[in-house]
């Protein structure tokens, strides 16, 4: 029986920043997905629509409650409507908790390999990267703890940015990990700003644990960046929520995303928030059942006819980090201008991720049999040049 996540969107010619590629070549890089949102939020963003009049508009308190009942009721996390503010995303968040609470010259805190756009945060405002990476074993990676308290030692640390659940791996951190990271921030003075938006998209029958849900400690230390965005492919409508119990973080957040110009909503912000965590749920559950099937399928495919090539486990997001016996900085340009699809170079997220690519997998079956396809073509023609 046919999803209706099946549905062949045409995503061409719609200004698709994922999309809006040369000829014929098939997007799996950026992280959004080809599906249409849940049918609530469009219905919602229809009668908004409707209305005809666009002016300025401010966060009611239907607002925070959707997010308020949406992370209490999913991930036990609890928090108050005093506890939370607006923000157009979670990069703007980013970039403004670095402005905040870091001056020039301080050192930041990454894993990778990560999401490459902390980098670019980091570095535009003068601030130093202290890169701790990620430890691999097997197809499985874990944190360094020695070398993260070191890292915390270091005077000039300021701010942690940690990825929960981690992009591009997919790890889920669980509440040791969590608990240990809180420890080492409060003794050493760190503030731990956490990305959560691929927080709801966790494999079925799992769930990702808010960092600041784990310990009194942690929610001391700890501002977190939360929005259904990436789960229900809202990007462009660009919108996000900064949540803190320290009272302190969070006023000055408050008051840098004010300065930065970053903190009210479009007119659109709210209503799709709204309808996504209240009415979205089901549909949610059914996406997550879709992309971790793709997933799955996927790294079966990979395995079988990739000889070499190894996807690692990940238990959250709808990306695969995939390894391969070759640096892929090169074969990520051969695979666009040769064979006709387009992955992210594992090289952006870092050193470590030379030999890796990133695929993105959120899309119908149908398109994820023809990229998988074009990856392997690619793959045996890459290699046997190499050869």
């Amino acid at each position: 029986m046919k999803s209706s996540f099946d549905t062949l969107v045409d995503r061409r010619n719609s200004t698709s920043l994922k999309w809006d590629l040369s000829g014929e070549v098939i997007p799996a890089w950026v992280a959004d997905m080809d599906f249409k949102t849940a049918p609530e939020v469009i219905d919602a963003l229809k009668r908004r629509v409707e209305h005809g009049v666009f002016g300025y508009t401010y966060c009611q308190d239907e607002w925070s409650e959707a997010y308020i009942s949406f992370w209490k009721d999913n991930y036990g996390f609890e928090f108050s409507k005093d506890d939370i503010t607006f923000a157009l995303g979670v990069i703007p968040i980013i970039s403004s908790a670095v402005r905040c609470f870091t001056d020039v010259g301080d050192k930041i805190v990454v894993n990778t390999p990560v999401y490459n756009i902390f980098f670019h945060s980091i570095e535009n405002n003068k601030r130093i990267i202290l890169d701790v990476p990620l430890v691999r074993e097997n197809d499985m990676f874990s944190l360094d703890f020695i070398r993260l308290e070191e890292a915390f030692k270091d005077p000039k640390t300021k701010l942690f940015i940690l990825c929960n659940p981690h992009n591009p791996v997919g790890r889920i951190w669980n509440k040791d990990e969590l608990s240990k990271i809180g420890e080492l921030a409060k003794k050493y003075g760190v503030i731990v700003l956490s990305d959560e938006i691929h927080g709801p998209l966790t494999r079925p029958g799992m769930s990702y644990v808010p960092f600041a849900s784990v310990s009194d400690i942690n929610a001391e230390v700890s501002l977190s960046a939360i929005s259904p965005t990436k789960a229900f492919n809202l990007a462009g409508i660009q919108t996000a929520a900064a949540v803190s119990k320290n009272k302190e973080i969070l006023s000055k957040m408050a008051s840098q995303l004010n300065i930065d110009e970053v903190a009210e909503p479009n007119v659109f912000s709210c209503v799709a928030s709204i309808a996504a965590l209240n009415k979205g749920r089901e549909w949610l559950s059914n996406l997550r059942e879709y992309l971790f099937a793709n997933k799955d399928f996927a790294r079966d495919y990979i395995n079988r006819n990739l000889p070499g090539v190894i996807c690692l486990n990940g238990d959250a997001t709808y990306l695969l980090w995939v390894h391969f016996p070759f640096q892929t900085k090169k074969f990520c340009t051969f695979l666009e201008e040769k064979i006709g699809i387009k992955v992210s170079n594992g090289l952006s997220y870092g050193c470590s991720g030379e030999n890796f690519i990133r695929l993105n997998v959120a899309c119908p079956r149908e398109r994820l049999v023809d990229i998988l396809d074009k990856l392997r073509l690619g793959y045996l023609e890459y290699k046997e040049g190499l050869l």
